[in-house]
């Protein structure tokens, strides 16, 4: 019997790409037993397709800005991931809203890192917006890519205290180490089938994760 291939997976980045950087390495160390399909961009200045191109990575570049409307744009993606034969999707600074032409096709296969405990802060800004609120700490979230923003089911939380000095900025590079570590970590649990999404659940071993998924510190 030959053995199993390893599950090929795309990745999609808008900007400097540092958690697709942290998947590539997981890979390269065979924590992540799974191979690198594709790295896709909105934007053909991100540092993060420098850094993919400079590991002999295949990229793309799909412009949104040259297509009328999301639906569109969404459906030219959707042709680069189904010709590398893409089976998990990692969102890492992916700044687009996808549509269920997208989400539809890989659901369950298809997730994302959000800089704020979830569902505390969806959308952007999430570092000031837990500072002017007043809260003792701040993290990220793994979670399961559904229809509504950033609002599947959590796969796993880090978290790191407020401090009193922290800026938007300070706080940002505390938990963007925190999610170099994290992020790899729910890749593994969602590519060896270890969880699985189920309605708007997460289920491990049979269970359902609480709101919080697992928490990691």
């Amino acid at each position: 019997m030959s053995p199993c291939k390893d599950p090929r997976i795309a990745i999609l980045i808008s900007g400097r790409g540092s958690n697709m950087v942290s998947i590539i390495e997981a890979c390269d160390s065979n924590f992540l037993k799974a191979k690198v399909c594709l790295v896709i961009s909105n934007n053909s200045n991100a540092e993060g397709l420098l850094a993919a191109k400079a590991t002999g990575l295949p990229t793309k570049c799909i412009d949104h800005r040259n297509y009328d409307n999301r639906e569109l744009f969404d459906g030219a993606v959707l042709s680069a991931l189904t010709k590398a034969k893409t089976e998990f999707v990692l969102l890492a600074g992916f700044m687009r809203i996808l549509t269920p032409i997208i989400i539809d096709p890989f659901l369950g296969r298809l997730i994302n890192i959000h800089p704020s405990l979830l569902p505390k802060y969806p959308g952007l800004n999430t570092h000031q917006r837990a500072i002017d609120a007043g809260d003792k700490e701040a993290g990220a979230t793994v979670h399961f890519v559904t229809r509504e923003l950033d609002n599947g089911p959590a796969i796993a939380q880090t978290r790191v205290p407020i401090l009193p000095t922290d800026t938007a900025e300070t706080l940002a590079k505390k938990i963007l180490k925190k999610e170099h570590q994290i992020y790899p970590l729910g890749v593994q649990l969602l590519i060896e089938k270890k969880i699985a999404l189920e309605g708007n659940k997460a289920i491990m071993n049979g269970c359902v994760l609480p709101e919080t998924g697992i928490i990691h510190e």
